[in-house]
């Protein structure tokens, strides 16, 4: 009875709705575009659903991001969204994998799945998912937004055209704003999230035409849509398959244009005279323990000069890097030097200091007095 709307369609039957629920499909991102896929894929009964996402749920996602309620707030968004979709379906296996995707584990992760969908918001983690795909031979299936515009694609697709065929190079530092900086109509992630939901549905009954060589554009202002043809590209496809014995020894970073300097929490832990500085606005969480923090959004950052320590090292951190690249390269030209952007975000940050007791900037009494 579950399942009766989809069983009925002649297109589809019993054979097509068991086809539905032997399918394993991970699903990379659970935010406005992870959230409609997510929620449509568990109602039509995909058998196993993986979701991989290290964020958190902020107020500002509750516009678009509709798996999630008042009470999801600072929750990972892959575990509160497992919750909600279980209640949706029990009936079919789901599981969260609260981490980022690097390339250490998007080779091991992907050849568990038969589709992939990318629900990212930033050209790092969309060129590292890919070449994952391209190098485990997965569908990928794209979407992307932009204000009022969207985009929906099927890669390496039965030999298709690949993301790189499409977007050889990734775009240069700072080129393109995401979402927080700029907005996206509430509702395009809905539209698109359910034109990718479609598209897997599609390849799992080998109905209708596949995405693969297109990439449907979709104008929310004027409720317009044209089709692009993608021609694949060799050149594009081998060098990614010629170097993948070496893909698990890359940095997740390395396609994303940025140039500034960058390192990880855990390099510094021995080092003194330097200042932490957060750029997510005031009301964002997960809050950095164990650390003395200055707070300056980025939205605030040049009235607010004046709370940075010019004599220490200054590293600088968001929700999951983005932000404090721009950051540092706003501080580098107005000629304040030694900052540097911390790779972690601020969960991550958390998870890598739980074991260390002893850090430069501990923020308790024993710590002031010393």
């Amino acid at each position: 009875m579950r399942y009766n709307r989809n069983i009925i369609l002649s297109e589809i039957g019993q054979a097509g709705q068991n086809k539905i629920s032997d399918a394993k499909v991970l699903v990379i991102g659970a935010g406005g575009l992870g959230c409609p896929v997510l929620q449509y894929l568990t109602a039509a009964g995909i058998g196993t659903i993986g979701i991989i996402d290290f964020d958190v749920v902020e107020i500002s996602n509750l516009q678009r991001q509709v798996l999630f309620g008042t009470s999801s707030l600072g929750k990972n968004k892959a575990i509160a969204a497992k919750q909600r979709l279980e209640d949706l379906n029990n009936d079919i296996s789901i599981i969260a994998y609260a981490e980022k995707l690097t390339h250490k584990n998007a080779i091991n992760l992907f050849n568990q799945y038969d589709i992939i969908i990318d629900g990212t918001d930033n050209f790092a983690t969309r060129y590292l998912s890919n070449d994952a795909c391209l190098i485990t031979n997965k569908p990928l299936v794209f979407g992307a937004i932009y204000k009022f515009e969207g985009q929906v694609s099927v890669f390496n697709y039965n030999d298709g055209p690949s993301y790189r065929c499409l977007f050889p190079n990734p775009p240069k530092k700072d080129a393109v704003p995401n979402c927080s900086e700029i907005g996206v109509l509430g509702v395009l992630p809905g539209i698109i999230g359910c034109m990718q939901a479609n598209e897997v549905l599609k390849i799992i009954l080998n109905l209708g035409d596949v995405l693969s060589g297109k990439l449907l554009c979709y104008n929310a202002q004027k409720s317009t849509t044209s089709i692009l043809k993608i021609s694949r590209n060799e050149k594009s496809i081998n060098s990614v398959l010629n170097d993948k014995e070496d893909f698990h020894k890359k940095d997740t970073g390395f396609n994303c244009g940025f140039d500034m300097d960058e390192v990880s929490i855990k390099s510094i832990l021995s080092k003194e005279n330097i200042q932490f500085i957060d750029v997510r606005e005031i009301h964002e969480k997960p809050k950095v323990e164990n650390l003395e923090v200055t707070y300056l959004p980025l939205s605030q950052l040049e009235n607010n000069l004046d709370s940075i320590d010019l004599k220490k090292e200054k590293y600088l951190f968001c929700q999951s890097g983005i932000r404090s690249k721009k950051a540092v390269s706003l501080l580098k030209a107005l000629d304040i030097e030694n900052c540097f952007s911390l790779k972690e975000g601020a969960l991550e940050i958390n998870k890598d200091l739980s074991g260390f007791k002893n850090l430069t900037g501990l923020n308790n009494k024993q710590n002031h007095e010393r």
